[in-house]
């Protein structure tokens, strides 16, 4: 019944009333053009003359007359399947859905669109439709077909025989929810095999084996062969965050499998990422290479060739000699920059990190988009000013004492009066282990640089109590985990919990909201009072719920979940560390839970903006 409820609310669409507003983060590209090129190169133009949409993963027909692509031009996240002539001309809409509608496929006589959507069910399947008659039909959503709902249980990019009588694709299908490095990171590996369907649904076949990664499945031109890409488990995480996909062991190979016999055959070797393989005339074959945010063309025979760093997604022309690709750029987005709305009553925009709005309606953010700094400013960017600088130390820190310490300002939050600012600065997330970090609190104007903790343990995330003279937080280190609470005048400080407890937020109506680590590595969300009476868990699914912060009024907790798996293929991600990660909303007290984002990308750090915001 809740996802039922939660798809009508999600599918409103405009309603009557004024609407409220929400900020939150996204990591991904903030802009995406196509662009075609000659094989070489050489020859780069703009698919479409005019700026219009923000346009990715587009695929030849197998005609070679028409393009389909994605575009967000109904919206920032909000995906839908289009098409167009190679020349730019008779650009058409094929899909309509709030719903994320991405990585299509025409069939080979131009009549079917296979894609990939979370209509009905969230989490992403393969889809049918029929171009003529506008039938729609869930290829991969037979109970024979769906795997474990406890599981990752998502079909991702779709790809047809020549002869239009089957449709590849992938599949992470009742594989484990598990963490990178032996399952100790939070972030989830994704197991790919590789699987092939008739269109009508019959036939379900696994063509690739487990404990293995199998990517981006394409058929040769005879369709006795399924070229792909492989590579270790491990390497769905190292490949997706930059600086761990330039390691040496960040490997996959271009492979291919006899649908017949099962032979396998290697066409690559070597170190690098190769990703996305597809085979020309001639037997060449071609795919694209990837190294933190430097991607490019490369072919099996002869190397590397001459295209832009910034491209993303190439597919070549049936004839070899185009290739259709994304041109990205990952410069922040403008603060406040509207984004598609799934929910009816809000407005969405794009904010910074760790949003917290003042009693008078200022925001404060950790400026993740420039130098992980501590700003203030109005909701929409403006009037910003530095209250503390982060990767600093006492001779360039000009608003007081600081030590020696270098690091960022992470998570900072109002006093209930609006005149004091508290924030950890140090070494967090990834470097918690091996790096200091302490409390700080500072006046909005940047004065007053005061520290609260000395560094040892590692702690951090604050929150200010209703009451403004207490702030939990987050303490890290050897017989030090959990959540702690500091008197401000007195700095005596108490043991809220002794587990691995995280970002815990304190709201007006007196309850501490915190995400918990369990013994088996999966991440949830709890309540509790501040005297460490009535734990609640509000939150039992099996992938991480996380990162949970309260409504201004204490009435609603938002966070991050997997629960509905990844929306593509990990492997092909840009410094995204958890992309299936997705907005939902609860009431206070568990109830009413549902999500409030469904776009390609990681959404996080929510923030209902409240009336009095300037």
């Amino acid at each position: 019944m809740r996802k039922i409820v939660s798809i009508l609310v999600f599918a409103l669409g405009i309603s009557a009333f004024a609407k409220d507003a929400m900020l939150l983060n996204r990591i991904g590209p903030s802009q995406s053009e196509l662009y075609i090129a000659n094989a070489d190169g050489s020859g780069e133009h703009k698919v479409l003359s005019t700026s219009g949409g923000f346009d990715y993963h587009a695929s030849f027909s197998a005609d070679g007359k028409w393009i389909v692509f994605t575009s967000e031009r109904n919206g920032f996240g909000q995906a839908d399947i289009y098409r167009v002539h190679p020349d730019g001309s008779g650009l058409e809409r094929l899909t309509d859905s709030p719903f994320l509608d991405d990585e299509a496929s025409l069939s080979p006589d131009g009549s079917q669109l296979a894609f990939v959507s979370t209509r009905e069910t969230w989490r992403p399947n393969v889809w049918i439709l029929d171009l003529k008659t506008k039938k729609l039909s869930n290829l991969t959503g037979a109970k024979d077909i769906q795997g474990d709902p406890m599981k990752p249980d998502g079909f991702y990019r779709p790809q047809w025989s020549p002869d239009g009588k089957w449709v590849t694709f992938t599949s992470d299908r009742n594989t484990d929810w598990k963490g990178h490095d032996d399952n100790s990171g939070w972030e989830h590996l994704q197991e790919l095999s590789i699987y092939i369907l008739h269109p009508d649904g019959t036939g379900f076949k696994r063509i690739t084996g487990p404990g293995i990664d199998s990517t981006s499945p394409r058929f040769t031109p005879d369709g006795k062969k399924i070229l792909y890409a492989e590579m270790p488990v491990a390497v769905s995480w190292l490949a997706r965050v930059d600086q761990l996909s330039k390691l040496p062991f960040a490997v996959s190979q271009i492979v291919s499998v006899n649908l017949v016999t099962g032979k396998r055959d290697e066409y690559t070797s070597g170190l690098g990422l190769k990703l996305a393989p597809q085979i020309l005339p001639g037997g060449i074959i071609g795919f694209t290479t990837k190294s933190a945010q430097v991607s490019g063309v490369a072919y099996a025979k002869t190397g590397p060739a001459k295209f832009p760093t910034n491209l993303r997604s190439p597919s070549w022309s049936p004839d070899g000699k185009q290739v259709v690709y994304e041109k990205i750029d990952n410069l922040p987005r403008p603060q406040y920059q509207p984004l598609y709305s799934w929910d009816a009553k809000y407005d969405y925009f794009y904010g910074d990190v760790f949003p917290s709005f003042s009693k008078d309606g200022l925001l404060v953010v950790t400026s993740k988009d420039t130098d992980s700094s501590i700003a203030v400013m109005k909701k929409d960017g403006t009037d910003k000013h530095v209250v503390f600088k982060a990767e600093t130390n006492c001779k360039s820190n000009e608003n007081g004492p600081c030590g020696d310490m270098t690091g960022v300002g992470f998570a900072p939050s109002w006093s209930p009066d609006g005149q004091w600012i508290v924030f950890g600065f140090g070494g967090y997330l990834r470097m918690r282990n091996t790096s200091v970090a302490k409390l700080m609190l500072v006046k909005r104007d940047g004065t007053g640089l005061t520290e609260l903790t000395s560094g040892t343990p590692n702690t951090g995330f604050p929150s200010f109590s209703p009451d403004g003279k207490e702030v939990v937080f987050r303490s890290w280190g050897p017989n030090e985990d959990g959540l702690r609470i500091m008197n401000i005048e007195t700095k005596e400080i108490r043991v809220l919990t002794d587990q691995l407890d995280n970002v815990p937020g304190w709201s007006v109506k007196n309850r501490i909201v915190f995400t918990r680590k369990s013994a088996d590595n999966n991440f949830d969300i709890y309540t509790i009072n501040p005297d460490g009476s009535d734990l609640k868990r509000m939150t039992d699914f099996p992938s991480s719920d996380a990162h949970a912060v309260w409504s201004y009024d204490g009435t609603r907790i938002m966070w991050d979940s997997g629960e509905y798996g990844f929306k593509d293929e990990a492997q092909l991600y840009d410094n995204s560390f958890q992309p299936y990660g997705q907005l939902w909303v609860m009431n206070a007290d568990g109830s009413g839970k549902r999500p409030i984002t469904d776009s390609h990308w990681e959404d996080s750090m929510p923030a209902y903006v409240p009336p009095n915001a300037q």
